[in-house]
Order: structure tokens, then C-alpha cells, then sequence
């Protein structure tokens, strides 16, 4: 069963989480990544949109449960190859010569919520969800990329003020500080709102991934040259 589909509605791709929690694990990293392959190959999208098909979550994040699993069984690998993957979503979407669009329809938390941070542009369902870093409380250091990509998105005292509390935020206050576009009333009002913009983009893809080349070449270098000091001994999880 898929955990990541995705439907091309005239000139949008409308990529959809289907798997609850939208946690992220191999199997997520893998399907994410194949469904963006496809999308460039079809030459008649101009735009994505993401979506969540739970109407609760858009995504939770990392799945702990599986990290916690490999840990037990010391198969420090997995979870090395796991975050280098994780790396390969977040540059798949800094650098995809289209817009993307995130339509966060839930809870957007932690690894979920810097995911929506690597999209090029946000809106927010505000009847219901909440957006927040929960690192803090579960002992979950950001790494380098992870901190540049927010910082893209989210003003640096905000961003301070995210990190280092855990605390949560609704449409309303993130659309204040313009870390979303739009805080939508609910989830029709998200869905119109994310959709009309993404069809309001007819660019042309070689230009488009230039200057989103040129824009993110940092972040790039960042996530390339840092993030392995921090992966490979697995300096990414701190009790007391």
C-alpha cells in the first residue's frame, strides 16, 4: 500500500500523504522521491501542491518508533542511511524546477513541519492544526541544513523563539509572521486558495530551477559539507 500518491489536476500535481501520521522512514523517503520523479516527467505540470489525506495531520515527522527499533538492534547504519535520504527530499524540493506548494491541512510537526519549510510556498488551514518543533522536548537537535532551510522561511527571531521553546502555533500567527501566505478558514477554503495559486504559475522549468539553484546554493553546500559531521557519528539525540 503507497504511502505517498500523487494525481495531476490539469497543469497541478497533487501530491497526497495517505499514510495517518505521515511519518517519515525508508519506505516514505523512497515513495516521496519516486512520486517527484514522476512528476518532472510529465511535461504538462507546471506546479505541485501537497497535500495530507488525513484531515487531522499533514505529517508528525520522523517516525520514532522505527528509529528507536534500529537503535535496539545497534543497526546505527540504517539510521545514518535514512537521514541522507531525508537530505535527498529536502534538496528534491529546494532545487525542483517548479513551484511547490504546501497546503498543510493538520498537525505539522517537527520533521513535518520542516518539510513544509523546504516548499517554496505555504498555506494553513486554520479551523484545525497546529505548527511547531517538538526537538526540543524529544532530545532532537536541529543539524545544519535542517537550520538553514528554516531560516529561508521563518524570520530569525522567530525561528529562536520556535526552536528553543517547542511551542505550538496556529494559521493565524504563522500567516503574522509569513511563514505561511495564507491562514485559510478550513479545509475547503485551504484546498481553493493553494490550488488557484499553484495554476497561476505557467513558468518556464529551466529558468525556474536556475534561480532556485541560485538561491538555495547555500543551503546546499550547507546540508553537503555539514550535515555529515553530525550523521555519521550520530551526534542527533540528547537526553538530560
Amino acid at each position: 500500500m503507497a504511502v505517498v500518491e500523487w494525481k495531476r489536476d490539469d497543469t497541478v500535481a497533487v501530491v497526497k500523504m495517505v499514510n495517518g501520521e505521515n511519518r517519515f522512514n525508508p519506505v516514505f523517503n523512497k515513495e516521496f522521491l519516486q512520486v517527484f520523479d514522476q512528476i518532472e516527467e510529465d511535461k504538462a505540470v507546471t506546479s505541485v501542491v501537497i497535500v495530507s489525506s488525513d484531515l487531522k495531520t499533514w505529517s508528525q515527522g520522523i517516525d520514532l518508533i522505527w528509529m528507536q527499533g534500529r537503535i535496539a538492534e545497534q543497526d546505527l547504519q540504517a539510521i545514518r542511511d535514512f537521514l541522507y535520504g531525508l537530505n535527498d527530499i529536502f534538496k528534491r524540493i529546494l532545487l525542483f524546477p517548479m513551484p511547490v506548494i504546501c497546503a498543510i491541512n493538520g498537525h505539522a510537526v517537527a520533521g513535518g513541519a520542516i518539510l513544509s519549510l523546504a516548499c517554496d510556498f505555504r498555506f494553513m488551514k486554520a479551523d484545525k492544526g497546529f505548527f511547531f518543533f517538538s526537538e526540543v522536548d524529544v532530545g532532537i537537535p536541529f543539524i545544519p541544513g535542517m537550520m538553514a532551510f528554516c531560516r529561508k522561511a521563518i524570520p530569525e527571531y522567530k525561528f529562536e523563539e520556535m526552536m528553543y521553546t517547542g511551542k505550538r502555533y496556529g494559521a493565524p500567527e504563522m500567516e503574522t509572521h509569513h511563514v505561511v501566505m495564507k491562514a485559510c478558514p478550513n479545509e475547503e477554503a485551504l484546498m481553493a486558495e493553494a490550488m488557484a495559486f499553484a495554476r497561476s504559475f505557467n513558468k518556464k522549468r529551466g529558468v525556474f530551477g536556475e534561480m532556485k539553484r541560485r538561491m538555495h546554493k547555500h543551503i546546499i553546500e550547507i546540508i553537503d559539507k555539514e550535515d555529515r559531521e553530525y550523521i555519521e557519528p550520530l551526534k542527533i539525540i540528547y537526553g538530560d
